[in-house]
């Protein structure tokens, strides 16, 4: 358990490393530089097939990797501001705690939510103190939306579970 461990982490900061100096100008610069170079030495090889094989393989080999160092990336990033939204959400009193661990949802519980939201800024709209902040969870007496927006997501599970 002690070697997979260390291998992850291993591994974590070689991909964190990569991430840093891929994005760092200095290596855009250098790449481009090898990219001249290249252009340049076709001149001398008379644009040979080795010569393309060589930065084709090359290009093939760094996009490759690259994808997979960006996708971490990102999934790394969007789990950090996950959850700082999902502590910021279930800090503040009148938000819907429902909203933390949203990305969890499927699809279609997301499209659900989104289109009460929508109501909820119409709702908003016809109010005559913009400053006035609403929740799905607030319970206004001039509309049910919590009531259906609950049973469209109990419907929504039921229809996921099948």
């Amino acid at each position: 358990m002690s070697t997979t461990k260390d291998f992850s982490q291993a591994i974590e900061e070689i991909a964190s490393k990569s991430i840093t100096v891929a994005g760092n100008t200095n290596t855009l610069i250098i790449a481009f530089l090898l990219i001249l170079g290249w252009a340049v030495s076709g001149i001398f090889l008379h644009f040979s097939g080795r010569w393309e094989g060589i930065i084709g393989t090359a290009s093939s080999v760094i996009t490759f990797m690259m994808v997979f160092l960006i996708q971490k990336s990102q999934n790394k990033h969007s789990l950090a501001i996950q959850l700082k939204l999902n502590e910021l959400v279930a800090a503040n009193e009148r938000a819907s705690n429902r909203l933390v661990n949203v990305e969890g949802m499927t699809e279609d519980e997301l499209k659900i939510i989104e289109k009460y939201y929508t109501k909820l800024g119409e709702f908003a709209k016809k109010e005559d103190n913009l400053q006035q902040s609403h929740s799905i969870d607030e319970l206004h007496e001039e509309h049910t939306i919590k009531k259906e927006m609950e049973q469209e997501l109990t419907d929504a599970k039921k229809t996921n579970e099948k």
